[in-house]
């Protein structure tokens, strides 16, 4: 009996090229991605991603060992694509960190900062706690689930060997970061209003008593009424936050 394995290495590099684009994918996704995330967790969950996806699109791969230029070549259209996907993933969810920024700094709390575990750097404090929380309701609603979607459906959007032209990649991105910062500002809005009533009233009552320090008691009178605000609204944004980025995922999984 004789066993013939010589499709073992066609095989070993079509799941590299799969490892790539959902490796690449993995590690730019929030909440999945983040560097407080062990190593070896993400690395078993893009390999056993890509161990699900590779019998669907193995035949996608056109793999010919004879002559490596064309895998290399194919090596790093499928990095670029995956890094496509998760950068457009992260840059929507980094709306909250906006609306958080906006917000910090009409309460009077932008000199509040902590490390932020979705970013790896400062950020406002508020901001970080907007951002856990999104990635939170995107776990507790079940939303992770659209993003393996999105990996699945990718390869109707970017087929192996077909890399979409730099200038499209950078119109997408730009439309992406434009309509994050948009929604950042609309879920802040409230607070923008605030702001200004707020430090108008100020304004009036420091002409009328000069003798009264605004500072000290605007201050802490902003900090009380704005966290009471977002207490109020807190449920409205974050439902508002997750229809938008639902329909960012929406849009990258076209056959779900």
């Amino acid at each position: 009996m004789q066993i013939d394995v010589s499709f073992l290495p066609a095989l070993a590099a079509a799941f590299l090229l799969v490892f790539a684009r959902i490796g690449t994918m993995v590690m730019l996704l929030p909440g999945l991605g983040e560097m407080s995330v062990p190593v070896r967790v993400r690395l078993t969950m893009a390999l056993l991603l890509a161990a699900m996806l590779l019998p669907l699109h193995r035949a996608a791969y056109p793999v010919d060992l004879a002559t490596p230029g064309p895998v290399v070549t194919l090596l790093f259209q499928e990095l670029l694509v995956g890094a496509v996907l998760g950068l457009t993933v992260r840059l929507a969810i980094s709306a909250v960190q906006v609306t958080g920024s906006i917000v910090a700094q009409q309460l009077g709390l932008g000199f509040v900062t902590a490390v932020d575990p979705t970013q790896g750097q400062q950020g406002a404090l508020i901001g970080n706690f907007l951002a856990i929380l999104g990635v939170t309701l995107i776990f507790a609603t079940d939303m992770h689930y659209l993003v393996i979607a999105a990996l699945n459906d990718s390869y109707d959007l970017f087929k192996p060997g077909e890399v979409p032209f730099f200038g499209d990649i950078a119109s997408h991105f730009t439309n992406t970061i434009g309509m994050a910062f948009k929604v950042g500002v609309q879920l802040s809005a409230p607070f923008i209003v605030f702001g200004l009533l707020f430090n108008l009233g100020l304004g009036v009552l420091s002409r009328l008593m000069p003798q009264m320090q605004v500072f000290f008691v605007g201050l802490p009178l902003s900090i009380l009424l704005g966290l009471l605000i977002l207490v109020l609204v807190l449920g409205a944004m974050m439902s508002t936050y997750i229809i938008y980025v639902e329909g960012v995922l929406m849009q990258l999984t076209p056959r779900s």
